[in-house]
């Protein structure tokens, strides 16, 4: 006998439609001699046993359980087949999508359930979704990732129907709590404009406003009461915020003959039956459990894996945007590429020799060829820029749907996009570098990039060179190569002395990525060059100033990024703002000791193995006493209390400008440890 689990984050005795669906369903599957059994998500190591050995689990909804991405984690770790039964939008932290229906709902879904669900949809052996349009809403998220499904209906008691001839014309029953995203804003305002109906709530007020006379509120009555009245209702009102997956209570009272003042949320009402197919409603309805059992035969009965034939040949635009979201999107065009037998990225012509020489896997060609050539593909995307600032108006546009809704990086939405377009498509972020570095230490060197393609974007020039002349001082072994471009502001001017160390790039994109492979690290504004150090994986210290990091920041495995409107500019930039900023404190106020210690911590996390110097963070203020020392830095205050004398001597040596070396042994070695804990002082690579 086949042990089929389900798993279910509430109790059965619930009276809502999910509920009395996994009821019918474990039913029926008793009946078809399965041994059929559910656990309520409360004991993480019972549900682990109990997974372990059942031969298929039919997962439910998670959301209420304490440890849900722990278990999914180990379901997905498991060689059993499963079963994502989908009630409402369990990947949305609100379950109930509101974002799609309210442009002021943004960031609202936590990244790792979004990314997990995904897994989850296109691992299962079969998603089951309550109506064409849930399913849309789920396919418009998550695309090819939900393609092995099954639309079940809601398991309305169709044989205890009771649809009278008699009608109550003065009553309008509202079934469950009067809440808001159940329409119950809708349902008050409609008892307020008809003064003379009568209108009963089975159920509590969870509105925050003043009820009108004619409603009154009533215990909640049991499914077979509610047919009842339904059966001798004449109106219905059924208008909810949250697109609702199905709506068992609207297809109970369109089955019972209500007459339905709707609106196009209700997942039920997206069945071809609706509204006037009463017999086809009933027999898809009727026929619902069976068509579930029926699925989880032929899964248990099939042991071949079938693979997912890969897309043909692919052709990838990338038109509009700056030459850092061109690098956004490199990981998922490689996504991309891992799914498709052929895939050719167009790009600019002046782009194609630097491509050429760095995307593996990838044929790169120039874009006004591919347009005259476009019948030849099988496939053609068009990744425009995320976010769509002209829309989704370019031809083979791909829409963002994880904009606005899940807070990340521009790259893990470029992935998450095109992983709509093939099930096989793993939407985690992989490791570093995208571009091979070619590293050559005889002659080590760093690079700088000092201007942009916005010139109101970038940190004060003078203090570009202030800082590569600290540079030569702190690393005496290190070159220095400044990116040039053409409109780039002339640093050399600013240099207080002569600098032969420094060497100027001012070729195209193939002498930049030449330069990028072989530096330590980089420092450079908010721009594209910033972005193609992070191609190559260098480590990089952004500067940013009216346009903060957020999705866009650099994104090489160690970087730090300054944003210098933080505390400093609370007005909210925009185009005609920045281009009317006289004074672009945000950038202006950023000193050169605030980026050498971003550099320190940079340096620090990736060059571990270097023999190191010791270096004072140049933010930290210290006041030294005679009985203590006041240590303050980034708002926060340390004070280091002396015990005698010789620690008084030993503090003040440890914190002078000029450390030789950490103690290695006693009570300094405690204090030293502290302070490099704290980013008072940095342990900074050396580059011999």
């Amino acid at each position: 006998m086949k042990k089929i689990l389900f798993l279910h984050d509430t109790f059965l005795e619930t009276p809502r439609g999910a509920e009395l669906t996994i009821k019918e369903l474990m039913a029926l599957g008793e009946i078809k001699n399965y041994s059929v059994s559910v656990d309520f998500l409360k004991n993480f190591e019972e549900t682990k046993n109990k997974i372990s050995k059942a031969d298929l689990v039919v997962l439910n909804s998670t959301s209420r359980c304490h440890f849900e991405l722990d278990i999914l984690n180990y379901l997905l770790s498991q060689p059993i087949p499963y079963i994502k039964v989908e009630y409402d939008y369990n990947f949305c932290v609100r379950r109930n999508i509101l974002c799609t229906v309210d442009p002021n709902v943004r960031s609202c879904c936590s990244p790792d359930k979004f990314h997990i669900f995904r897994k989850l949809f296109s691992g299962a052996a079969l998603n089951v979704f309550q109506s064409p349009k849930h399913y849309q809403s789920h396919c418009e998220f998550y695309g090819e990732a939900v393609s092995k499904h099954l639309i079940m209906p809601p398991t309305v008691d169709v044989n205890n129907l009771k649809p009278s001839n008699e009608r109550d014309e003065t009553t309008i029953p509202f079934f469950g709590d009067l809440n808001f995203l159940k329409g119950g804003h809708e349902y008050v305002t409609y008892a307020e404009e008809h003064s003379h109906l009568h209108f009963k709530v089975f159920g509590t007020n969870r509105l925050r406003r003043q009820m009108p006379e004619n409603i009154s509120f009533h215990t909640p009555v049991p499914n077979g009461e509610v047919l009842e009245i339904l059966g001798k209702t004449k109106q219905f009102i059924c208008k909810p915020v949250w697109p609702e997956p199905s709506g068992r209570l609207a297809a109970e009272a369109f089955l019972s003959g209500c007459e339905i003042l709707s609106n196009n949320r209700i997942g039920t009402f997206s069945f071809d039956f609706y509204p006037d197919n009463f017999e086809k409603a009933k027999a898809e309805m009727l026929q619902a459990p069976q068509n579930f059992w029926n699925a989880i035969s032929e899964i248990l009965n099939t042991s071949e894996e079938n693979k997912n034939p890969k897309l043909k040949k692919v052709l990838v635009y990338k038109s509009y945007g700056g030459l850092g979201d061109i690098f956004f999107a490199i990981p998922a065009i490689y996504k991309l590429a891992e799914v498709s037998e052929v895939l050719h990225f167009a790009v600019s012509p002046r782009l194609v020799d630097f491509f050429k020489s760095h995307l593996k896997g990838v044929t790169v060609v120039s874009e006004p060829e591919a347009r005259n050539n476009e019948s030849a593909y099988d496939h053609i995307y068009e990744l425009g820029n995320y976010p769509a600032f002209r829309g989704y108006d370019l031809p083979h546009a791909l829409k963002y749907p994880t904009h606005k809704k899940v807070k990340q990086h521009a790259i893990q939405h470029y992935i998450d996009t095109v992983s709509k377009l093939h099930i096989d498509i793993e939407n985690h972020l992989e490791g570093y570098p995208y571009f091979a570095s070619n590293k050559n230490d005889s002659k080590p060197y760093f690079v700088v990039h000092h201007g942009a393609g916005f010139l109101l974007k970038i940190w004060p020039t003078e203090k570009y060179a202030a800082l590569i002349e600290n540079l030569a001082k702190l690393f005496p072994t290190l070159n220095c190569k400044i990116i040039m471009g053409p409109d780039d502001p002339d640093i050399a001017q600013y240099f207080t002395k002569h600098m032969p160390q420094v060497e100027f790039i001012t070729g195209g994109m193939v002498e930049v990525g030449e330069a990028m492979a072989g530096a330590k690290f980089h420092i450079g504004n908010d721009a594209g060059i910033t972005h193609v150090a992070g191609a190559f994986n260098v480590p990089t210290v952004g500067i940013y100033g009216p346009t903060g990091p957020g999705s866009w920041g650099s994104f090489a495995e160690h970087n730090q990024l300054i944003w210098g409107k933080k505390g400093v500019c609370n007005l909210k930039c925009n185009y005609d703002v920045i281009l009317n900023c006289a004074h672009r404190i945000c950038l202006t106020s950023v000193t050169v000791n605030r980026v050498l210690e971003a550099l320190y911590k940079v340096l620090q996390q990736a060059y571990p193995e270097n023999t190191s110097q010791v270096m004072l963070n140049p933010q930290a203020v210290i006041e030294f006493g005679e009985k203590d020392c006041l240590i303050k830095l980034d708002g926060y205050e340390l004070l280091l209390e002396y015990h005698n004398n010789d620690m008084k001597t030993d503090v003040e040596t440890l914190l002078s400008s000029e450390i030789s070396a950490l103690p290695k042994a006693g009570d300094l070695k405690m204090v030293a440890d502290v302070l490099v804990q704290q980013n008072i002082i940095f342990k900074v690579p050396t580059f011999n």
